[in-house]
């Protein structure tokens, strides 16, 4: 067995370019996806949104969205290919919205999340999001809840020294490699 080179990641904003793939990771994500022409829709016209892609070398395998509204940025969707997760991609997409968020004068953070969804429950978690909340019924394909996280504010020490420590040892951690298959 050869061992797989690593790659490198990139993060930008999402292009229109990217909405074939973006809609693929979409449908192998969530039994729900979002229409596709919801996220042109958000690129196009809603100035609150903000999409980021992540890249592995020349493979979109992941993005998140976010509406900054006055002082408290909305996660609004999340997601990183099934066949390239636990290779800490998401916390790289994580640290990079915290920071839009912050850089754009959000106060805090806050998000949905399936309450069965305790790998995505303990990334947040991680990166200072705790429960503030329940949303009854929230998911529309088997009336889930939904539980809303929130951070601290951003702006405080305490938070600012948590992102900053997790950058710290992602930046010390290998570059991921990818899934057998992913040529």
């Amino acid at each position: 067995m050869v061992a797989r080179p690593p790659v490198r990641l990139t993060i930008e904003a999402m292009r229109l370019g990217d909405l074939p793939a973006v809609q693929a990771i979409e449908q192998a994500s969530f039994t729900t996806p979002w229409p596709p022409h919801a996220y042109r829709s958000e690129i196009e016209s809603n100035r609150m949104a903000t999409y980021l892609v992540v890249w592995a070398g020349e493979t979109l395998v992941g993005y998140a969205g976010m509406w900054v509204m006055v002082d408290e940025a909305h996660i609004t969707t999340f997601a990183i290919h099934p066949a390239w997760r636990r290779r800490r991609i998401g916390e790289r997409l994580l640290i990079a919205l915290l920071d839009l968020a912050r850089d754009r004068g959000a106060r805090e953070a806050t998000l949905e999340v399936r309450l069965s969804n305790l790998p995505a429950r303990r990334l947040y978690e991680k990166y200072g999001f705790r429960p503030v909340g329940l949303r009854p019924n929230y998911y529309s394909d088997d009336h889930e809840d939904a539980l809303i996280m929130t951070t601290e504010t951003l702006g405080t020490e305490r938070m600012k020294a948590r992102v900053e420590r997790l950058r710290e040892a992602l930046d010390a951690s290998p570059a991921p490699v990818p899934p057998d298959g992913a040529d």
